[in-house]
């Protein structure tokens, strides 16, 4: 296990990003988007993702250079086309722009297509908490990387489609939810894969339908599947991820789940952004906000429950943990960025 600071790991991202193309603008913005996830503990959406964005680079997948397009826009919408670009680049654009007619009209809403990855959508959404806005985020892959079965299925036929809420406010900042809407995101499984371990119970199956602890098992052919969010319940985490499928690509103009999927690109995803201050105004909202919050962390807790853990908790406290003590990269991730640089003659 190697432990780096936030400003070490943003520095060897950089100049691996550097070295393979990119320019300075997609380097600092990735490197940053990256870190922190793992600062944050979202380690499935950080650094070990490099690899992957690189060879997609190579590969001349991933377009270098290329910048948001607008094709549709209105007073309170935008339709927009990534043309395959870094997703970090174009979604931090068009989460600009949808804050900007946000405060203009009220609300606004934007969709995105031909994006390639674009991360943790909690970034995002803190873009507009920290200035007093409520986002909703959801994304797809874009009809690609299909990962997790409908209940009682035994082949993936959708995505782990992630769902961001975020709402300012807290005593300690905002409330950010951000989930994928399946038992783990793929990323996970892919840490897990890369590290050489097994992921826990409940995770996934096998091509078989049958529960396993092996994360080679997703990855064959045929495939296995991630178990959808929801345990006994399933069928609502997998309702969701069918409405974010849906949403996510028709509002883009993206393809949805198709039978014999493309390679996989990128992300469609779908944006909005509410001004409170011109619904029932800013000072209502903050006002319950805190009085909501009070009251849920008030409620008499079970035995040996220390705390009331509410979205955004568990983020800021590995934050915090991690801004004191560093971020641990485990040695298959670690070798993976090390084996990297090799190819692209970066010192790490």
């Amino acid at each position: 296990m190697r432990v780096f600071s936030e400003e070490e790991l943003c520095q060897i991202t950089r100049r691996l990003l550097l070295a393979a193309g990119a320019d300075e603008e997609e380097a600092d913005v990735v490197s940053r988007s990256l870190v922190e996830a793992n600062m944050y503990g979202h380690d499935s959406h950080g650094v070990m993702r490099l690899p992957f964005y690189i060879d997609r680079m190579q590969q001349g997948v991933l377009k270098q250079g290329s910048r948001l397009q607008i094709v549709n826009e209105t007073e309170s919408a935008i339709v927009a086309d990534g043309g395959w670009g870094f997703g970090q680049v174009i979604a931090r654009d068009l989460m600009e722009r949808l804050i900007t007619k946000a405060d203009a009209t009220g609300v606004a809403s934007g969709s995105l297509r031909q994006s390639a990855h674009i991360g943790r959508l909690g970034e995002y959404a803190a873009m507009a908490t920290d200035l007093g806005k409520i986002a909703i985020i959801c994304a797809n892959n874009h009809g690609a990387i299909q990962r997790v079965a409908p209940v009682g299925g035994t082949r993936p036929r959708l995505g782990t489609n992630p769902l961001c809420i975020g709402v300012p406010g807290g005593e300690e900042g905002a409330f950010i939810l951000d989930f994928g809407t399946s038992a783990t995101a793929e990323g996970k499984v892919r840490v897990k894969k890369i590290a050489g371990e097994q992921v826990p119970d409940g995770w996934i199956l096998d091509s078989n339908g049958q529960p396993t602890n092996d994360p080679d098992k997703l990855y064959e052919d045929p495939p296995g599947s991630i178990l959808p969010m929801g345990g006994l319940q399933a069928y609502k985490g997998f309702g969701l991820a069918f409405m974010i499928e849906m949403i996510a690509s028709g509002l883009a103009g993206a393809p949805c789940a198709q039978p014999n999927a493309p390679t996989p690109l990128g992300n469609a995803a779908w944006f909005l952004v509410i001004s409170p201050e011109k619904m029932a105004g800013s000072e209502h909202l903050m006002s319950e906000v805190r009085d909501l919050e009070a009251y849920v962390r008030s409620v008499p807790k079970a035995d040996g429950v220390k705390e009331i853990t509410l979205p955004g908790d568990p983020e800021r406290k590995t934050y915090n943990e991690r801004k004191a003590n560093g971020i641990p990269l485990d040695a298959g991730n670690w070798n993976a960025l090390v084996t990297l640089a090799e190819k692209l003659q970066v010192e790490v």
